[in-house]
């Protein structure tokens, strides 16, 4: 089993941690509907993408209506 032969300082130990902090989110404005969507994805509110209609969005579905 491996065994460090040194102890680790708390700096050596926190410089190595320097780089895993996590980043805030980058949320664009749809030129299309205005809502926020991630950078270089489709629109989830529209579903257009760099001025066009890639996912078709289904009508809403009242559940009550086709139970009856």
């Amino acid at each position: 089993m491996a065994v460090p032969q040194n102890k680790v300082t708390p700096s050596r130990r926190n410089m190595r941690r320097a780089h895993d902090a996590l980043t805030a989110a980058n949320p664009a404005e749809c030129p299309n509907c205005g809502e926020l969507k991630r950078p270089h994805h489709v629109c989830g509110a529209c579903g257009h993408y760099a001025d066009r209609e890639v996912v078709a969005q289904a009508d809403e579905i009242d559940l009550d209506e086709d139970a009856a």
